[in-house]
């Protein structure tokens, strides 16, 4: 269990105050038990992001085999000394040092959570928190734990069955999935305890074609929100940028001019604008939208007072 940051960052962005706490931290819960969906590139995004605002993160990685999250922040602790640069780090918590030894070990899995879990609680107002491509007591124990799931799903009737089966004609539901009926029993449980959990949906990795599959599909998804109960969060488009750098353990939130690999592209004001409505899709930020004139403008003209 590791609670360090790295050698070289600050472990909290300059603006964070080091004052008694007054409030519990949220947990985010990255969730689809599918996978290639884009969770941990995600949960990256939100840990990073808010970081930036001044929120205390603290990340774990419980795809205790793939440790994509984790391999991450691996990158940012070894580059960010190396070029001599300084960017927020989080708290990150592994319940082992190789995590890939418990998976067979669920009893112990979910123990090591909880005790990682209620360290995390206790150093940070937001707890991020990436889970495996599949079902298991672990991933279900993280659910229970989430004030907000976010599910990331590729813009594919593929994906769509990881929340619902539907009828392929009339597209009603025909049955949630195995997934969203345990996010509905975590909900109902949290219920119990006057805790709530809100989960959001978003289709990630949108490409420019297939523009009738792409209404078809969320005609559908509008529809299954509504029986299964969880939100539509705002689309996020395929970037190369998020690809280019994971190696270096960086989000669109670090990059500027005076923080860029130089074979990184720079990226562009849309994708900008797509990070900040996530984050207020979400309820983690409120956006100042300012806007002089009355006159109705284009999403992409509109101002933002917080920007990544």
């Amino acid at each position: 269990m590791n609670g360090d940051s790295s050698q070289g960052a600050p472990a909290w962005p300059p603006v964070a105050t080091n004052g008694p706490r007054r409030f519990r931290a949220r947990v985010v819960v990255v969730g689809n038990e599918k996978g290639g969906a884009g969770k941990s590139t995600l949960a990256a995004l939100i840990a990073v992001s808010m970081m930036y605002r001044g929120q205390r993160v603290a990340v774990m990685d419980l795809d205790l085999r793939q440790q994509s999250l984790s391999r991450f922040f691996t990158n940012r602790r070894r580059w960010l000394p190396a070029a001599k640069m300084e960017a927020p780090m989080p708290r990150e918590y592994k319940l082992v040092e190789n995590p890939a030894t418990i998976v067979d070990n669920q009893p112990l899995a979910c123990r090591l959570f909880d005790q990682a879990l209620a360290l995390a609680m206790g150093e940070a107002d937001l707890v991020v928190i990436d889970t495996p491509g599949g079902d298991n007591a672990v991933n279900r124990a993280a659910h229970l734990q989430a004030d907000l799931v976010v599910t990331p799903m590729n813009d594919s009737f593929v994906d769509f069955d990881v929340i619902g089966n539907v009828d392929p004609l009339t597209l009603q539901l025909i049955r949630p999935s195995h997934y969203a009926e345990n996010i509905l029993r975590a909900r109902a449980m949290r219920a119990q305890h006057s805790r709530t959990l809100d989960w959001v949906v978003l289709r990630n990795r949108l490409a420019g074609a297939d523009t009738h599959n792409r209404e078809r599909l969320g005609h559908a998804l509008e529809q299954l929100s509504r029986e299964v109960g969880f939100r539509i969060g705002p689309s996020m488009r395929e970037r190369v940028v998020y690809r280019e750098m994971f190696p270096f353990g960086l989000t669109l939130a670090d990059v500027s001019s005076r923080l860029r690999p130089d074979n990184v592209t720079s990226p562009k004001l849309a994708a900008r604008a797509e990070v900040n409505d996530l984050l207020e899709a979400l309820g983690l930020i409120v956006l100042n939208r300012v806007d002089a004139d009355a006159r109705p403008r284009p999403a992409k003209a509109l101002e933002y007072a917080s920007t990544l």
